[in-house]
């Protein structure tokens, strides 16, 4: 495993240089973070490099790094990684691409390159906002149509914004404030001291 590793690592030095940001390898995976620039070019090269030859994109989502590992982060807020497989050479990587605006976050769609990246891309774009430039069917996928916010945001609200119920006298669906009332959420066995007959 060290000695793929070590291949994989030549290889993936020899092709990019110093245009990637970091290589980190940790946990026998190696983890590459490009340039948002750079992203597109970089995804293209890793396809079809026959020394790299990564033919199959297996998963692609969002994170959120705001409040990263409960510290303040310092840095872009998101950021796409996407795990891709060399079935040729037997070896995975993972790419990191950070999204230069938060207030916008955009990335070039790879969906050209690995038609698998489709239905990842719609993923991310619902549960985060991250916009894919250049994907021909961006919409939301797992989300209802007239959802507000990406859910996956650290700072979605945990009840969500609106909720749909059906309404009889209209005879249709319709759309209105969350009226979920906030619960206890501390186990009675905590809050009450004398819960089963127990004593302190």
């Amino acid at each position: 495993m060290t000695q793929k590793l070590d291949t994989l690592e030549a290889a993936l030095q020899a092709a990019f240089g110093d245009t990637l940001k970091s290589t980190v390898r940790a946990l026998g995976e190696i983890t590459l973070t490009v340039p948002a620039a750079a992203y597109a070019a970089t995804m293209l090269r890793l396809r079809g490099d026959p020394t790299l030859k990564f033919e199959q994109l297996i998963d692609l989502c969002g994170v959120d790094y705001s409040d990263y590992k409960n510290q303040p982060w310092d840095g872009p807020r998101y950021a796409v990684v996407s795990h891709l497989l060399s079935v040729t050479h037997n070896w995975r990587v993972r790419v990191r691409a950070f999204a230069p605006d938060d207030d916008l976050p955009a990335l070039p769609s790879v969906n050209e390159i690995w038609s698998s990246a489709n239905w990842f891309e719609r993923e991310a774009f619902d549960l985060y906002g991250i916009i894919f430039e250049g994907h021909l069917d961006l919409r939301r996928i797992l989300t209802d149509y007239g959802f507000i916010g990406h859910p996956m945001r650290k700072d979605f609200p945990v009840t969500g914004n609106v909720e749909m119920r059906y309404d009889a006298e209209k005879k249709r669906v319709i759309y209105q404030p969350v009226t979920v009332e906030p619960r206890e959420v501390v186990p009675r066995v905590v809050r009450e001291d004398n819960y089963g007959g127990l004593t302190h």
